[in-house]
């Protein structure tokens, strides 16, 4: 082997060293250290977190909620609506079951929110009698149009608005979970469909409180 090549060994030796350690970093930061089972799962993390814009919305109890305070929590966002007629409930049934079968540190250190992309129908009562369907816990959110397309284009789950001039309109949107961090960040996504039993399986190392 020339020096030439020798050189050349040692350096790609490097790159590949180096980049083993910043992806050990990144996994293990997230509470994961296989990638590869977390994207069976259906879970998608950032190379680096992402941060929310200073937008305000409004709680099912019609209170002010900036969206980038959700804090000391992970949280699980879903943007649909309430007269959606399939994967809107759909979700929240499994988010429901989800949440029952994760431990219980996990559990306790998880939130599971509701951004409605119907401005229009969706009014804070509204969201709470729907969410109260499904898990009273539930946070729901809901703002004018402008406010909800800046969150969405934001975290990457596009929805495409709906023409509300006819009866019983329909909502584009993407069935895909944020993953926030404790810090408020975005930390990633979830894929849909959703799957629990892969999910329970990954969930609770990176949603366990850190010591």
């Amino acid at each position: 082997m020339t020096r030439v090549q020798k050189t050349v060994f040692v350096l790609v030796a490097l790159v590949a060293v180096v980049l083993g350690l910043t992806v050990h970093r990144v996994l293990s930061g997230q509470g994961q250290a296989d990638p590869t089972k977390l994207l069976d799962a259906g879970i998608v993390l950032l190379p680096q977190p992402r941060t929310l814009p200073s937008l305000e919305m409004t709680n099912q109890d019609g209170q002010p909620v900036p969206v980038d305070q959700f804090k000391d929590q992970w949280s699980l966002v879903f943007f649909g609506y309430t007269f959606c007629p399939d994967i809107c409930p759909t979700t929240l049934a499994q988010m429901r079951e989800l949440k029952g079968l994760l431990p219980e540190a996990a559990r306790n250190n998880l939130r599971v929110i509701l951004v409605s992309v119907d401005p229009n129908r969706d009014t804070p009562e509204k969201l709470k009698q729907y969410l109260g369907y499904f898990d009273p816990a539930f946070v729901g959110l809901t703002a004018d149009l402008p406010t909800l397309q800046k969150l969405s284009n934001a975290v990457s789950i596009p929805f495409i608005p709906a023409d509300t001039s006819k009866p019983n309109y329909t909502v584009d949107h993407s069935g895909n979970l944020v993953i926030l961090g404790p810090d408020g960040t975005q930390r990633g996504f979830i894929r849909a469909p959703l799957n629990n039993q892969k999910l329970k399986e990954q969930l609770p190392a990176l949603l366990a409180p850190k010591a």
